[in-house]
């Protein structure tokens, strides 16, 4: 096979350091190959592990030509942070082996497998020796050794970086009582609910925020007595006064005394919080109802191997089994099964007007995915970019999931590993694709945010509580030689891109809420009534479903014997006025500000593609998919603002302001349907046809009298 090459770099090329940032090793002469073909091709450069990341240099990162038009200012696009490192492969004679601990021989050949689904393969072949040990070396101890804490590189860059954060921040932190209080405001829920200070000091649990919000009646000695379980935690209110509540569990191996003390505690609090002006209550054990971590886990793991190509072969290898591939992961049922869950809750509050207890063992896991998409669906705040920020803050990050352990960043026990965060993700993806306009954020956006989990200088999903974050903040600082580090938020996007590269974050095409008119302030919650909600009384079902379902029952019965008739009797009434509750909202037109339900029927349920495709070429459309679409779209609001500014000369700068709200659009015809990630890439190599049957089609004469060719798939799916 024919070999090209980009001569090795003569010039001396340094990576650009962070504050903070060490070099620790590197290897020159190393060659990198170019993931995109299954040819050799690829160049020359020098391979760097620092404390942040591992780099690879050429002699193009020496200049700022050619730079992507949507750029990461701290992750290059030769750059993998420490944490982003997926695992490491050494290739020995042609033969694939994990990389781990200490190695007694090392590879000719290297391969990084990335969180964020890229493949690096490096060629080792003409490094010197000794630089070839070191960076090895240096490369698996530094990411895939156990660390302690203070050893992530969030430490070093807080104690160097000047504190220059953008103060423009509208996030809501939710660390201080007024930031809770606000919230009770917002969603007029402070009448049933308060505010609570117990925690202050984490006096009662290091795993509770210092304020979080309660019900009024629940007094201080009933959360001292179990450290914060077996209390109903409020997260967000329905305007109909329904809430949403979480509760962590008690353990299920207890002795029975202590069982019995559970019990009768958790009797008493349910009855005070059922009582009115309290509505209903019900309760829901996602740890029964739900998948269970360890299945999220195994599915993910299952999932990202599809997409982590090393190359064109394999990608077309696997492309004739590829919807089998896909569902034997199980990735996209559980997306479902969550999706619908929310639904469920989001039935019970708006329809019903029930309370809903999330129960978990936690309440730090399913919990913050469940009641983070009922607040999306029913709040069109949480759609905003602001709001989807803030309930971020207040459900993940202050709500204390464990982002240290669910991301395994400090390699401590891959046990704890579980992808909930990309979970939720995945589920607010599939909202967003499917209702374009309800959202004031793109696919983008959220594309970067699953990135931000690797980027460790950033302090947002880097620990597991809030009392964590807190005992480390104090540190020595180099600027100041004492006081506490100051970390900074991943919400300051311009830390990571410039304003051009993050117009790609906002939505142009966002239907934003229209302000209510003063003069009709007492007649705007009635309206507002009245978009959110469904008619109380669920429709009456046609003559034929009520007779086959009230008349038939009893006749199959008898017919079909006992096993059939249970199997009848265990669908009882709600998952039927849960599917009328969702056909019903769906055969009416959709309120972008109010309730939005996703469709989760079949093939509904769908790929993020631009967050798992990305990097393959071969799944790109050139000038083709969403984009090219946006892009007309986008033609038609600039002629129209245009035309705007023609006729009112009095609003032309704040409108032509906004005219290039997505500025490289223009030209989308050489654009991939990947874009921005992947911008210009070169075409694949192989036809946009399955292999398996492209060398049989390449010596038929009469294609058209070709059969079908059938595959059988049960083999794979074993």
């Amino acid at each position: 096979m024919e070999i090209h090459i980009k001569e090795p770099i003569e010039k001396e090329v340094n990576p650009r350091l962070l504050p903070g940032e060490l070099l620790l090793c590197e290897a020159s002469t190393v060659y990198k190959y170019m993931q995109e073909d299954g040819s050799n091709r690829g160049t020359y450069g020098k391979l760097v592990c620092t404390n942040f990341k591992i780099s690879f240099l050429d002699d193009d990162s020496a200049s700022d030509d050619n730079e992507p038009q949507f750029k990461n200012k701290i992750v290059g696009e030769n750059d993998i942070t420490l944490q982003c490192v997926d695992q490491i492969y050494g290739v020995y004679d042609e033969k694939k082996k994990l990389l781990t601990g200490q190695l007694k021989k090392y590879p000719e050949k290297l391969i990084i497998y990335c969180k964020d689904l890229r493949v690096f393969n490096f060629c080792l072949r003409y490094t010197k020796e000794e630089e070839v040990k070191r960076i090895v070396s240096g490369i698996v101890h530094h990411s895939q050794t156990p660390k302690l804490l203070k050893r992530l590189f969030l430490f070093s860059y807080a104690s160097a970086a000047p504190n220059n954060t953008d103060g423009r921040n509208q996030t809501v932190m939710f660390e201080t009582l007024e930031d809770w209080r606000d919230e009770l405001e917002r969603t007029k829920g402070n009448v049933k609910y308060k505010a609570v200070t117990t925690n202050e000091g984490y006096r009662v649990s290091e795993k509770l925020p210092l304020y979080f919000v309660v019900p009024i009646c629940i007094s201080e000695e009933s959360i001292l007595k179990y450290e914060g379980r077996g209390i109903p935690i409020w997260c967000w209110s329905c305007h109909n006064g329904a809430a949403l509540l979480k509760m962590s569990a008690f353990p299920k191996e207890q002795d029975d005394s202590t069982s019995q003390m559970q019990k009768a505690f958790l009797d008493g609090i349910y009855k005070t919080i059922s009582k009115p002006p309290y509505e209903l209550l019900k309760l829901d054990d996602l740890s029964s109802s739900l998948p269970s971590l360890q299945d999220i886990q195994t599915a993910y793991t299952r999932f990202k191997q599809l997409f982590l190509i090393d190359n064109s072969t394999d990608f077309w290898a696997t492309d004739v089994k590829w919807f089998s591939l896909l569902e034997s992961t199980n990735w996209l049922e559980i997306i479902r099964k969550v999706l619908k869950k929310a639904i469920e809750v989001a039935e019970c509050l708006e329809i019903q007007h029930t309370n809903v207890l999330l129960i978990e063992e936690s309440a730090t896991d399913l919990c913050c995915v469940i009641s983070s998409l009922v607040q999306v669906m029913m709040d069109s705040h949480s759609r905003t970019k602001s709001g989807f920020q803030s309930l971020i803050q207040k459900e993940w990050v202050i709500g204390g999931h464990g982002f240290l352990d669910r991301c395994n960043h400090l390699h401590k026990s891959e046990k704890e590993e579980a992808p909930v965060f990309l979970l939720l993700l995945n589920c607010v993806w599939q909202l967003v694709q499917q209702y374009p306009p309800a959202f004031e954020f793109t696919e983008t956006y959220l594309t970067v945010l699953s990135d931000s989990l690797y980027v460790p200088i950033f302090s947002t999903f880097f620990f597991n509580s809030q009392h964590q974050r807190d005992t480390n903040k104090s540190g020595e600082s180099i600027k100041t030689q004492s006081g506490p580090f100051r970390f900074l938020t991943v919400w300051d996007w311009a830390v990571q891109f410039d304003p051009k590269a993050q117009a790609f974050l906002n939505n142009p095409l966002y239907a934003e809420k229209p302000k209510p008119d003063k003069s009709q302030r007492k007649t705007a919650r009635f309206k507002h009534q009245r978009q959110l909600s469904l008619p109380l009384t669920p429709a009456k079902p046609s003559t034929k479903r009520g007779f086959f379902r009230e008349e038939t029952d009893h006749l199959i019965k008898n017919i079909l014997g006992k096993r059939i008739g249970k199997f009848i009797n265990s669908s009882d009434e709600a998952p039927n006025s849960l599917r009328e509750f969702y056909d019903s909202w769906h055969s009416k037109p959709v309120d972008y500000h109010g309730l939005l339900l996703p469709r989760i029927d079949g093939p509904e349920i769908k790929v993020w593609a631009q967050r798992y495709l990305r990097w393959i070429p071969e799944a790109q459309l050139h000038g083709g998919g969403t984009i090219a679409t946006a892009a007309k779209i986008l033609d038609l609001m600039e002629e129209v603002q245009t035309l705007q500014v023609k006729m009112d000369e009095e609003h032309s700068q704040a409108v032509s302001g906004d005219v290039h709200s997505v500025p490289m659009l223009r030209n989308s015809a050489r654009l991939s349907s990947l874009f921005p990630f992947a911008l210009l890439q070169r075409q694949s190599v192989k036809p946009a046809l399955p292999t398996s049957t492209w060398k049989d089609l390449e010596d038929e004469d009469d294609l058209v009298k070709r059969d079908d060719e059938f595959v059988d798939l049960s083999e794979d799916m074993l």
